[in-house]
């Protein structure tokens, strides 16, 4: 059984509310499992006015799969209670997975109104699993006979497992205390997804137009066409530049008027902080304070001290010290980066001081001067779908002898959508994968994996996962064009998806990405290293016209670039994860006033607040941490990428990109799920506990790996 993810509902007006779970029939595309490869989704069948009836049938049928569990008269065994457990609720995730997905990525009123209404409806679902008293019991004596019960591996860690979260979400509290913590539940969803709808509309609002072709020079032809294309969309005359999902814009690195990157960069800081009804501010104050009263109720001292409790990191002070040790260096790094940037300036006779806005522009132009290097020289190597097939497909095969083809006959949500099946060495079915890259309107910002189906020997269901991203989409005929950055972002999230899809376990709470999130981003950021391995890189890197490989003196300028800006990059980082920790470990009762001034004062606080570097999300956009299931968890980014850099030391130390290599971190780690606790898991491969020297070296914030362990 699957925890929830997201959530919805419908005003008691809407056609969909009055039809409600009555509504669902043979005729809902849903009802059955898909008759589709791999049960994918039927998108050529699916209506908006499909998931509402949907989700409503699929709840009411798990909760009664959930009560005839607990009320079972047979005394409680792995079999009558852990199994029929793990099999409920499968009309339920069944539409679930393609909800959030399509509400994510291709949302719409309808929609919208659906995901407000339905969020404390999801809340309330797992309350009613979880504070269960009687499957509670159940759960609690089989947990305390575990070791009598000769269990097999993977069954005990699903016990352990399932036991840990049932008291992690309160089942232990008195039951006016899990009255009070229900409608805390409630009440924390519908504030989620209200901040997630504010934002979505706030950044669409908060677009660059203007009719002056002149105010983004710097542009090229490519780029200015996809504005206008943007613009066209939009029914607005002249050019429409959208906002990323981060603080910094990638324009900001090409336009030349000063002004027009002063506006675009402030648009950006206040997408959600002009007043009105996307405003989010009132939202993430009550946010925070009301997770800390719930934090309170669960016996604990703050929000990030519940929440770190099942992750690798375990405390808050941990995470926090980790994050600390890093500031220093990183602080450090990116004040020498900025000054270097203000002699460019004052050599310029620029005659002004360095601000955020600048930072892309003229590091560029510094990037370009120290190692005759820009962005515009690298990107025709760098078409998006080539880079897909013949590097990030190619580096999976090389290391794990997968093999993918396209599949143009099944149904997807948006044309922009493609699908490869994913063969294993044995040339045996393995998985779907869906991949949707373009940047629309209604696609929430970021890049992010997930899955419609998910990996279960029990249910016998195979993966079906499928990557977003927010790449600007080429005028029509052009073709799409990549920063290295981007090709970055593509093999970072296809580790996410060979995490899904190598997944190899009974039981679908303990399959895949299920995982603590201090260990989800290992897998995808240990991928990135693929993308600039020689091997792979001379694979995919070939001009999209000629078919010519990236010149040896280019390919030369971008190595020796790779620890360009790298502290101001880490700086940004560590600033917005500190600042979730702030926001996670005030405690119960606390009033946290102006959020402007709370913010100011915590980056201040931790030391990183640098005028020019501000962090890479600001508290009112920061949908990570108020949205997606990462408050006190954006650490987590960080704590992978000590992961991830340890193991790609290893495996730099045995050969490389290899079988051998690929094969065992498959077999040991991305197969594993959450079947073994991750710390003895991650040591069974490494042979050692990590340690911070490989990042700190890979970042260029230190020299010498054994210099800080």
């Amino acid at each position: 059984m699957a925890m929830l993810t997201g959530a919805v509902v419908l005003d008691s007006g809407s056609a969909l509310a009055q039809g409600g779970a009555q509504a669902f029939g043979p005729g809902n595309p849903f009802y059955a499992v898909s008759t589709l490869p791999y049960q994918a989704p039927a998108f050529d069948k699916i209506k908006d006015a499909d998931y509402q009836p949907a989700l409503e049938a699929g709840m009411a049928e798990q909760l009664k799969e959930v009560d005839a569990i607990a009320n079972d008269p047979a005394s409680p065994t792995f079999e009558n209670t852990f199994v029929p457990l793990e099999k409920s609720g499968q009309l339920f995730y069944r539409a679930l997975y393609v909800f959030n997905a399509v509400t994510q990525a291709n949302s719409s009123p309808e929609l919208e109104r659906v995901q407000e209404l339905e969020a404390p409806k999801f809340a309330a679902q797992d309350d009613a699993i979880f504070l269960n008293e009687k499957l509670f019991q159940r759960v609690s004596k089989i947990y305390d006979n575990r070791e009598k019960l000769k269990l097999d591996p993977e069954s005990k860690r699903l016990v352990e497992v399932y036991y840990k979260k049932f008291v992690h979400e309160g089942a232990k509290l008195k039951p006016e205390e899990k009255d009070r913590l229900k409608k805390m539940n409630e009440e924390l969803s519908t504030l989620e997804n209200s901040f997630r709808a504010k934002l979505l509309a706030g950044a669409k609002e908060a677009a660059f137009v203007t009719k002056d072709k002149a105010a983004l020079a710097g542009l090229g032809d490519a780029e200015l066409k996809a504005a206008q294309q943007d613009a066209k969309a939009r029914k607005v005359e002249g050019y429409v530049l959208p906002l990323q999902n981060t603080t910094q814009q990638p324009v900001l690195s090409s336009l030349t008027d000063r002004s027009t990157r002063a506006k675009i960069f402030d648009n950006s800081l206040t997408r959600v902080e002009r007043g009105g009804t996307n405003d989010t501010r009132e939202t993430i104050v009550r946010l925070a304070e009301l997770r800390a009263e719930k934090a309170k109720l669960l016996g604990f001292p703050n929000w990030a001290a519940w929440k770190l409790e099942d992750q690798m990191a375990k405390t808050p002070e941990r995470a926090i010290k980790f994050m600390d040790d890093v500031v220093p260096a990183a602080t450090a790094r990116a004040t020498a980066e900025g000054k270097d940037i203000q002699a460019l300036i004052d050599a310029q006779k620029g005659g002004f001081k360095l601000e955020p806005y600048d930072w892309e522009f003229y590091s560029e132009q510094v990037r370009k001067a120290k190692y005759d290097l820009n962005e515009d020289q690298v990107k025709p190597y760098f078409e998006m779908w080539n880079v897909l097939e013949n590097g990030v497909f190619y580096a999976a095969n090389q290391l794990y002898g997968v093999t993918f083809k396209r599949r143009t006959d099944l149904p997807v949500y948006d044309p922009d959508v493609r699908v490869y099946e994913v063969f294993d060495t044995d040339g045996k079915h393995l998985a779907l994968f869906y991949c949707d890259y373009f940047k629309r309107d209604n696609k929430s910002g970021g890049a992010w994996m997930d899955q419609f189906v998910g990996e279960s020997k029990l249910l016998g269901t195979q993966p079906v996962v499928f990557n977003v991203a927010n790449f600007q989409k080429p005028a029509p005929g052009e073709p799409a064009l990549l920063s290295f950055t981007d090709v970055t972002t593509m093999f970072h999230e296809f580790g996410h998806a060979l995490h899904g899809m190598f997944a190899d376990a009974k039981y679908p709470l303990l399959s895949g990405t299920d995982v603590p999130r201090d260990f989800v981003e290992f897998p995808s950021q240990f991928n990135e290293h693929w993308a600039s391995y020689p091997a792979v890189f001379h694979h995919y890197a070939k001009h999209h016209k000629t078919g010519a490989a990236m010149p040896a003196e280019l390919v030369e300028k971008i190595k020796r670039s790779e620890k360009f800006n790298q502290g101001y990059i880490v700086t940004e980082l560590v600033a917005a994860a500190e600042l979730d920790m702030q926001w996670h470990t005030i405690p119960a009762g606390q009033k946290i006033g102006d959020p402007d001034a709370f913010e100011k004062a915590a980056l201040e606080r931790k030391k990183v607040a640098l005028a020019s570097v501000p962090p890479r999300y600001r508290s009112s956009y920061f949908l990570h941490i108020w949205s997606n299931d990462y408050s006190a968890g954006y650490y987590a980014y960080m704590w992978s990428e000590m992961l991830d850099d340890d193991a790609y030391q290893w495996f730099e130390e045995n050969g490389g990109l290899t079988r051998a290599n690929g094969d065992r971190f498959r077999n040991m780690i991305l197969s594993r799920g959450n079947t073994e606790d991750l710390q003895q898991l991650y040591r069974a491969w490494r042979g050692k506990e990590p340690s911070t020297g490989a990042m700190l070296k890979e970042r260029g914030l230190v020299e010498d790996p054994g210099a800080a362990q």
